[in-house]
């Protein structure tokens, strides 16, 4: 953090944050919107499938459902209603997930040791927590007031739609190391949801390859501004600044299984020079040779997919590959990974940020439509930038500094929303970040090149 930084401003940024939220914009139904969504995210679940952790970096759905109201009850109940009663006193550290300034959180290995509460009180508490919040959105209050619950409504609602990817991430690594490969949706949609299109057909890889033009466009930038502009952002995105781009080209669409399958094929997981050093150490450590979901089983590849276990489409993009996989395939590709201000650029110039989001229930990435270029939905896209402050960068106020500013080490940035992401969610100016070993988000591949 930049120390001319002072406390006002650091308020500005924050205040700019939800500096568009009003009344009119942030409503009750807006918030039971967002909040149901992730009660469906879980209905086709089972009562057992509720309480797995199967992994320590991911966690049980029952727990992303209790944090989620956590939040709610800790940052907008006890400031705005502090005679209001907890609904129980040990959920205040057992839901907790990083914020130290209000406790000590629950070991997070140990969350999937929970079996009660149950669900069902999770669920009551759920329902406590929406009430109490509803209540509170329908009162008058003084317009300050009234403009600190917006704000903190608005950045609880876009933490609750990161959980809700996080529930589906983390629901696919489970069901997806289970052997009898359990699918959450039914078509590629969500269960009950209204069926929009047909999915690609599945093919044999091996068999029945699919040649795409993997084009490239030229950008000669200069000095451009990149950052949040308007509307809701996190703090990370700000504040918005100037930084000189070289010229550069950008691919047009996403890496494909089939591409990357070459790669594969071309023994590019034993070759050192692909690799960086610490990921070729850590590929050493670790005998996965594909990405995450992939099998090869009579004479063919599969991938596991929240709709169930099918052969692998070639021109999809691939996806569940980690940071270090990704910058192997772009240095066997005569290529690189795009640093996180050049993809910002490029996706500023987009007309819109359509593309295939959670809300259209598919939940796994599409083979790409004519002149599409995938900037936004289908897979997270690595960048070779790593996750540091901006200039000038000022963290939320208090506790809610915790946000975003104390994981800026070892991570790597990602861009532009994945199938499993609300579309709502999503802007040209998010940054993702993830380490560059992680693979069970749904992350993929966009090359860049020097001009």
């Amino acid at each position: 953090m930049n120390a001319g930084i002072t406390s006002k401003q650091g308020e500005r940024a924050a205040k700019s944050i939800a500096a568009s939220s009003n009344k009119a914009r942030l409503g009750v139904s807006d918030y039971l919107r967002i909040r149901h969504r992730s009660e469906a995210i879980c209905a086709p679940l089972d009562v057992e499938d509720y309480g797995v952790q199967p992994m320590a970096d991911a966690s049980p759905p029952k727990w992303h459902l209790a944090h989620t109201t956590w939040f709610f009850e800790t940052f907008l109940i006890k400031p705005h209603r502090p005679s209001a009663t907890a609904f129980h006193p040990a959920f205040e550290q057992l839901f907790n997930s990083y914020y130290n300034g209000v406790g000590q959180p629950f070991p997070r290995t140990k969350r999937g040791n929970l079996s009660r509460p149950t669900v069902s009180e999770i669920m009551a508490y759920r329902s406590y927590v929406d009430e109490t919040v509803t209540e509170l959105l329908a009162e008058d209050k003084p317009p300050a007031v009234q403009q600190s619950l917006l704000d903190t409504v608005e950045l609880g609602l876009h933490h609750e739609q990161q959980h809700q990817e996080l529930l589906l991430t983390d629901i696919k690594f489970n069901f997806g190391h289970n052997p009898l490969y359990p699918a959450l949706v039914v078509g590629s949609e969500l269960v009950g949801s209204e069926q929009l299109s047909a999915s690609p057909s599945s093919q044999n890889i091996e068999s029945s390859l699919i040649s795409l033009q993997q084009g490239f466009s030229h950008f000669e930038p200069g000095l451009v501004d990149i950052g949040a502009q308007q509307g809701f952002c996190f703090d990370n995105e700000l504040p918005r600044h100037p930084v000189y781009l070289s010229p550069y080209t950008l691919a047009n669409r996403l890496v494909t299984n089939e591409e990357y399958l070459a790669f594969i094929q071309d023994d590019g997981y034993s070759r050192a020079e692909l690799w960086l050093a610490e990921a070729w150490t850590d590929l050493q450590q670790h005998a996965r040779r594909h990405p995450l979901y992939w099998r090869w089983e009579d004479g063919q590849w599969f991938e596991y997919r929240l709709d169930g276990y099918h052969p692998l489409v070639a021109n999809a993009p691939v996806v569940h590959v980690s940071g270090y996989e990704a910058a192997a395939f772009a240095a066997w590709s005569d290529a690189r990974l795009p640093t996180e201000f050049e993809w910002e650029y490029a996706a500023s110039k987009e007309s819109n940020t359509a593309g295939n989001f959670a809300d259209g229930g598919r939940l796994h990435p599409q083979a790409q439509r004519t002149n599409h270029s995938q900037m936004f939905g289908d897979v997270w896209e690595w960048t070779s930038s790593s996750y540091g402050p901006y200039p000038g960068y000022a963290p939320l106020p208090g506790v809610l500094g915790e946000y975003n500013g104390k994981f800026m080490s070892s991570q790597w940035v990602l861009r532009g929303g994945s199938c499993a992401t609300p579309e709502s969610h999503i802007r040209p100016s998010y940054r993702n970040f993830f380490y560059p070993k992680d693979v069970w988000q749904f992350s993929g591949i966009r090359l860049a090149r020097n001009l």
